[in-house]
């Protein structure tokens, strides 16, 4: 299509790489954001890949990210630990965190590893998906800048703080991966269709007088976007801020957003859990079991098509790295705005 570039994989990746290292990123914290930020991509999720970028960078600039972090743990205990991300970029910090929740949970049967003070991550999806990669089951949430109405209100009260959750499967086959957010669709998907020319389904949010709306740009410019499923999505939000900033004793969503309102989320806290799948039954049984499940599901009703979580993103991967990461021209522009060149 004439409004997309498509880019080969390896390269965007250096193209990343190489932006961030001129910022002044070291190589090891680099080459993990690229990597991940690629990868949403990739999976046919251009909201949460190198779009990001130039926020990421203009962070670094202003001093709001640190482009050199050394996270640390400040408390431990066998299956736990809390890490302080010392205000890294959050991909990199996320990879730690989770693979620290990953040892654990080989040692003990479960991990759990609580980061602060980090920046946004990206997309859920990747941490989780690292755990169930390795055939443990993954769960992660963050909580981020108050950015979706709850209960009622007439102003966002909360973020849409996004869960995710990873289940392996069988030898070859690509894990199961849930990524979704509190809000009738992430904030980066409106955009999405805002960049595509497409509406929006009504109810994702409001326009700026409160009445429901298909048109992408006044849902952004009023900041109205809705919970999923009314007081459940929002209970789930409230549930999760207090799993992530109220445990680690950073900032909830509101002070997020006091701090910093650019969406990067510095100070954000994030939740990585990791569960050995061999500490409750043998692993071959596991993935038989999943797999009966699903084999009942697909035959379940003559005509009925199911598409499992994740099982569209690793379509997407498939086709791109044969065919190259299709760059919609807007977001190549934008990076060429950030000194980002991808022609």
């Amino acid at each position: 299509m004439a409004d997309e570039l498509r880019v080969q994989h390896e390269r965007l990746k250096e193209i990343i790489r190489a932006a961030l290292s001129r910022h002044g990123v070291s190589d090891s914290v680099g080459q993990v954001e690229a990597e991940v930020m690629v990868e949403a991509d990739l999976q046919g999720v251009p909201s949460h890949g190198v779009r990001t970028l130039p926020g990421l960078l203009r962070g670094i600039r202003d001093g709001r990210v640190n482009p050199r972090p050394e996270p640390r743990f400040v408390r431990e205990r066998k299956a736990t630990s809390l890490l302080d991300g010392n205000n890294g970029p959050g991909r990199f910090v996320s990879v730690e965190a989770m693979k620290n929740a990953i040892d654990r949970a080989k040692q003990f049967g479960v991990g759990a590893c609580l980061a602060n003070r980090l920046c946004h991550w990206g997309r859920a999806h990747a941490y989780a998906s690292q755990a169930a990669q390795e055939g443990l089951i993954g769960v992660c949430t963050t909580n981020a800048i108050s950015n979706m109405l709850a209960w009622g209100s007439s102003r966002p009260l909360l973020g849409n703080n996004p869960l995710a959750i990873g289940v392996p499967r069988g030898q070859g086959q690509e894990p199961l991966v849930l990524d979704m957010a509190m809000s009738q669709a992430a904030i980066g998907k409106i955009g999405t269709f805002l960049r595509e020319g497409k509406k929006v389904p009504p109810n994702w949010g409001l326009d700026a007088s409160g009445k429901s709306s298909e048109d992408p740009a006044a849902i952004l410019a009023s900041g109205k976007v809705l919970p999923f499923g009314d007081h459940k999505g929002a209970g789930l939000a409230f549930m999760i801020e207090l799993l992530t900033g109220g445990l680690s004793g950073g900032p909830f969503s509101f002070e997020i957003g006091k701090a910093d309102a650019s969406g990067l989320d510095p100070g954000s806290s994030k939740l990585f859990l990791a569960i050995d799948v061999e500490a409750f039954i043998d692993i071959a049984q596991f993935h038989r079991r999943v797999e009966e499940f699903i084999s009942y599901l697909r035959s379940a009703e003559p005509g009925l098509e199911i598409t499992l979580p994740g099982e569209r993103g690793w379509r997407a991967r498939e086709k791109n790295l044969s065919e190259g990461i299709p760059i919609h021209r807007e977001i190549v522009e934008q990076l060429r705005a950030a000194d980002v060149r991808l022609e």
